[in-house]
């Protein structure tokens, strides 16, 4: 009989979660893999994370407008994968977003608003055309000394991606892995059907809209629901518009489906700061993309190669 084996620690500012699938006699085995899982994500946590020292990305920053740095594989992957999302998007998804000056407070209370200078100065030193790649040499370069590169957008996807890729080496076959919201699945659950991935409720903490069932995919959302700025009375997104410095309107949420785990995060930002109309056109472009979306009226839209039989919806 097949077993589900699962477990979850707390990882990159949230928490990351193995679920894989093995025979019930295998339990040990089977928490040894999930370990191997882990340690692949520390390992390479070290590697990418922007705000810890001593890591390669963090040298990068603070090299900023100094000189190149040379970088591992990993990393130096990641920067191009992320410049051509930015470039994708034209610069919706930019990797040194992190460069934002914060005039906005989602985490206490705001008495009023920012002023139009503040707002424009905040967003300056965001671009990622400043972020110079050799790939001879292996080097990064920010060529501006106040620009910063983060990747948790696409580096959280990588992670979920890179112990997948781990654990089919050592022949699981089926599991499902959500780093901290960036999640794929491969194979079918211990039930042999598809795995059940919940869409959040944005207007209920902790509930689902409806469950996808997803094989071989990946999903990530963007919401503004969870944080946000109250200034007289009206309510300000934590997404922020990378050209504009102003919180975005208009969106909920959005989940994008992809076989691509970075993919779906850098492009779940990007339609959200797209908005609905100019979102959904991009997303039809891509036949490997789907999109769901809720606007502030609780409408909810797809895209057009998103099949909404197969949703499970809750009552």
């Amino acid at each position: 009989m097949s077993q589900l084996y699962t477990e979850t620690i707390p990882s990159m500012t949230s928490t990351l979660s193995i679920s894989i699938i093995m025979d019930d006699d295998q339990e040990k085995d089977a928490q040894e893999l999930i370990q191997k899982g882990f340690e692949k994500a520390n390992e390479l946590i070290k590697i990418i994370s922007a705000w810890e020292a001593g890591t390669q990305m963090h040298a990068v920053n603070q090299a900023a407008g100094v000189r190149p740095v040379v970088v591992g594989n990993e990393l130096f992957y990641l920067i191009q994968r992320g410049l051509k999302i930015s470039e994708l998007t034209k610069g919706l998804f930019d990797i040194t977003f992190a460069s934002i000056d914060k005039v906005w407070y989602f985490d206490k209370p705001m008495s009023e608003f920012p002023t139009p200078a503040a707002i424009g100065q905040s967003v300056s030193n965001i671009n990622y055309k400043y972020v110079q790649l050799d790939s001879k040499n292996k080097t990064v370069f920010i060529n501006n000394k106040g620009t910063k590169i983060e990747l948790g957008a696409i580096g959280k996807g990588y992670i979920a991606n890179q112990i997948k890729e781990l654990l089919i080496s050592y022949g699981i076959q089926s599991g499902l892995v959500n780093a901290g919201g960036d999640l794929v699945c491969w194979g079918k659950n211990n039930e042999g059907y598809p795995w059940r991935v919940g869409i959040a409720d944005p207007n209920k903490k902790e509930s689902y809209i409806a469950w996808l069932p997803l094989e071989n995919q990946a999903v990530a959302t963007s919401g503004s629901y969870e944080r946000f700025a109250l200034i007289d009375g009206e309510k300000y997104s934590h997404i922020i518009h990378p050209k504009t410095g102003y919180p975005v309107k208009g969106l909920q949420s959005v989940t994008i489906i992809s076989p691509d785990p970075e993919l779906c995060d850098a492009i779940a930002t990007s339609v959200f700061l797209m908005g609905l109309e100019q979102g959904l056109e991009f997303v039809n472009q891509f036949e490997d993309i789907q999109c769901f979306m809720i606007d502030n009226q609780n409408q909810y839209y797809y895209s057009d190669n998103l099949n909404t039989n197969q949703y499970v919806q809750q009552n």
